[in-house]
């Protein structure tokens, strides 16, 4: 009896398991920064401003075009990030890019790197669901050449895509007219700002959102608050529960646009990621 007992308890455990992954729950994941919070410093010193991020104890770096003096040396780029830490959580890119033979060129620097997710920045195609749909078709035409490196291509959202009804936005499109492995990039900031609930579209399309722009932005003509994590109305506890057990996400990454009371780039990224750190702190604790 005590054995049927313990095999059903195990059956149990493993079948709850299977649902979490299932789900897209896995490990925490890790915390990267996105680079163009930064564009400015980055310019004037690459090497300098990389390392300060580092020892903030951030994990990794997704860039936005500025290889600093590795632009043509991603094996260098790759002993750089390694010597400090860092890890690339991803690149963002644009369809010009990945045309023709530019598109084997930028696939193998970042590949040398040890990047494995490239994310379309913005498409104007992303303002309507009809463009969108026939947007969707050339990203999953590109999934599936970057699956056999064992890379992701993804889409990021701004304001655009997240107009009109709940489950037929230009997102809402995108997300179903693509494979799971497309990572859906979504920017927290930009989905508050156009009135929709980011939870709901972690959600939605579970396992898909890969990697996660955490930034704080306010709900078009509110006020109050300040555009730092923790420091606006955010529901960050709601939504990492949220990409933590649905959304499969492997790296939260703080994106900073604005930066209040006179704070330089990286002086607000720091205001940022002391914010989500506690937010972190909550939700994990044991």
């Amino acid at each position: 009896m005590k054995q049927a007992i313990k095999a059903t308890v195990l059956m149990t455990l493993l079948g709850a398991a299977c649902a979490s992954h299932a789900a897209g729950a896995h490990a925490e994941p890790k915390v990267g920064v996105q680079l163009w919070s930064v564009k400015d410093e980055i310019k004037q010193d690459f090497e300098g401003t990389l390392i300060k991020i580092a020892q903030l104890g951030i994990q990794g770096v997704e860039f936005a075009g500025v290889l600093g003096p590795y632009e043509n040396n991603p094996a260098g780029l790759k002993a750089f990030l390694a010597k400090n830490r860092l890890e690339c959580a991803g690149a963002h890119t644009r369809f010009s890019a990945l045309e023709g033979a530019q598109f084997d060129k930028l696939v193998a620097y970042y590949e040398a790197v040890g990047c494995k997710n490239l994310v379309i920045s913005m498409d104007k195609r992303g303002a309507t669901p009809g463009e969108a749909a026939e947007m969707s078709k050339e990203l999953s035409a590109m999934q599936a050449k970057l699956a056999a490196k064992g890379m992701r291509i993804g889409y990021h959202n701004h304001e655009q895509e997240m107009i009109g009804d709940v489950g037929s936005t230009p997102w809402d499109v995108i997300a179903k007219n693509t494979p799971k492995g497309v990572i859906m990039q979504q920017d927290v900031g930009w989905t508050t700002y156009a009135g929709k609930d980011p939870i709901h579209y972690v959600n939605a399309y579970p396992g898909r959102t890969y990697t996660t722009h955490f930034k704080a932005k306010f709900v078009k003509g509110a006020t109050g608050g300040t555009p730092i994590i923790g420091q606006d109305k955010t529901d960050w506890i709601g939504l990492t529960k949220a990409v933590e057990q649905v959304g499969g996400t492997d790296w939260i990454i703080i994106e900073q646009e604005e930066y209040p009371k006179g704070m330089g780039q990286l002086e607000a990224v720091t205001a940022s990621y002391k914010g989500l750190k506690s937010v972190l702190d909550t939700v994990n604790a044991k």
